[in-house]
């Protein structure tokens, strides 16, 4: 039996379906180049007929990232095709995924459709998508819950008129690993055919079994593991892409398959992923929590100096998250900083590292000492959006008995403008005051706030939702005053909502 197994990662369509996920362009991106250099085999770049920008940023990413297959998702109507290839065709290694319901409940409820038409829907989809390119996926939606004689009548057809991958999706997450794994094994059994294409599964989490599901069907003949990075997606969110490969790693002598993951870069794959989706990762969270390698219990304590091996089984430094680390300071010179660069395998030219320099001297001056975590809050903290306005000045008040306010002074190219505001909180006294300024009228729907490192100097981190006219921004912003940085938050989600509005104007 062939042990290689395919990883699709689909962080960028089905990742970015989490409630609050919005990425534009530049940052889906800038995850796609991350994606390469993690070694995925297939990225899953978008949905392109959903909107204009998830349009563009797919076509960016098949053009500009190189190594792994990009794929685009459509459903099966012929405009979607057509949009999907325009988007991946100049791909080095394009691929369509066409999709459609397999189950009775979608099919009669949701799509107002006989299975029949679906079948014939389905076949011509792949007939057509084949016609553009050689690589074909196809994807029997809610296949978990569909008549299994059905899934076969699809699957033998759908491979007859072309599709080179097939997948078996737990689109509502309603499998348990014994039945999803016999459904695979039945499904190549008894589909003539089976053996003409490549078998995946695609598993959500709302059972929380996922990743145990993914690779029971790997057991069973499936070889191509649809997954996320943090196990993010839709409701409670898909197979978390670090929790599968390291199983293969840790208990290859239960999972005995390999990928070409290099497993190196999955802590800054996943720290990447979290700042630019605005999704913290949950403190427990497998693999790559902060608490995955932490101990507070005593006997631990006491083992873990011994030998780590008495408590842990997962070597941080085999997904990037090495353990020791260079402290830094002011006086920490450029060779220091580069040198700590490089070890967390971070390379900037010239330029961009006079930038972070000066980033990092400033941070460092309010700052006692400067952590990897501080670093990578910097190298992250990059917004993808024209700043058209930008912060000059804050100066807050608040306080038992106080009336909180703020004076913030914004630069928009040349000009100074300045507001004052009262609030419920300084934060709110903040944002009132920019929204003076911005005249624009939005709502915060959600404000995320951690520290990055520990200590009462840490370097806070600022993430909020921003909603206007239907549409959901994401903010980030970071500095040692809390207050500050979800300032510079809450002006890059207005300075994104700005550039949108922009290409809208410019695309009509």
């Amino acid at each position: 039996m062939n042990n290689r197994i395919i990883i699709f990662e689909s962080t960028l369509r089905d990742g970015e379906q989490t409630p609050g996920a919005t990425l534009n362009a530049q940052e889906k991106l800038e995850i796609a180049r991350q994606l390469a250099r993690l070694n995925v085999d297939v990225i899953e770049a978008g949905f392109p007929i959903s909107s204009p920008g998830e349009l563009k940023a797919v076509r960016r990413i098949a053009k500009e990232v190189k190594g792994p297959v990009i794929a685009a998702l459509a459903r099966t109507v012929q405009e979607d095709i057509d949009c999907a290839w325009d988007a991946v065709k100049d791909a080095e290694k394009p691929r369509i995924h066409v999709f459609l319901a397999a189950s009775d409940i979608h099919m009669e409820k949701k799509l107002r459709k006989d299975p029949q038409t679906c079948l014939l829907e389905a076949v011509q989809a792949v007939k057509y998508a084949r016609s553009l390119t050689a690589d074909v996926e196809y994807s029997l939606e809610d296949a978990t819950r569909a008549r299994e004689d059905y899934i076969y009548q699809v699957v033998e057809a759908v491979i007859d008129a072309g599709a080179t991958v097939v997948n078996i999706p737990d689109t509502v997450g309603y499998a348990v690993p014994a039945e999803y794994g016999a459904l695979i094994r039945r499904i190549m059994q008894n589909v003539p055919n089976a053996y003409k294409a490549l078998f995946s599964v695609h598993c959500h989490n709302d059972l929380g079994l996922a990743v145990i599901n993914s690779l029971e069907a790997v057991k069973n003949g499936a070889v191509q593991v649809e997954c996320n990075i943090n196990g993010i997606g839709e409701r409670a969110g898909n197979a978390a892409l670090e929790e599968i490969i390291l199983a293969t790693k840790i208990r290859a002598d239960h999972y005995p398959y390999e990928t070409g993951i290099n497993t190196k870069e999955i802590y800054r794959t996943s720290r990447l992923v979290s700042k630019l989706t605005g999704i913290p990762i949950p403190v427990n969270k497998a693999v790559i929590g902060l608490n995955a390698f932490a101990h507070s219990s005593g006997i631990h304590q006491d083992g873990v100096l011994k030998d780590k091996r008495t408590y842990e089984i997962i070597n941080a430094e085999l997904i990037g998250a090495q353990a020791a680390q260079m402290i830094l300071t002011a006086r920490s010179g450029r060779h220091a900083l580069r040198n700590q660069l490089e070890i967390m395998n971070y390379t900037l030219n010239d330029d961009e590292f006079a930038d972070f320099y000066h980033r990092f001297i400033e941070l460092a001056d309010r700052k006692k000492e400067v952590y990897r975590e501080d670093l990578e809050a910097l190298l992250i903290d990059i917004s993808y959006a024209d700043p058209i306005y930008e912060l000059d000045y804050l100066h807050t008040v608040g306080g038992t008995r106080t009336i909180p306010a703020a004076v913030v002074v914004l630069r928009r190219g040349g000009e100074s403008l300045e507001a004052v505001s009262s609030g419920t909180g300084p934060i709110d006294a903040a944002y009132k005051a920019a929204d003076m300024i911005t005249t624009l009228k939005t709502e915060l729907s959600s404000f995320n706030i951690r520290a990055v490192t520990q200590g009462i100097d840490a370097l806070g981190e600022v993430s909020i939702t921003l909603n206007h006219e239907d549409r959901n921004i994401i903010g980030r912003g970071i500095s040692t005053d809390i207050i500050e940085a979800s300032v510079k938050a809450y002006l890059d989600g207005i300075n994104k909502l700005l550039n949108l509005q922009a290409n809208s104007n410019n695309n009509k």
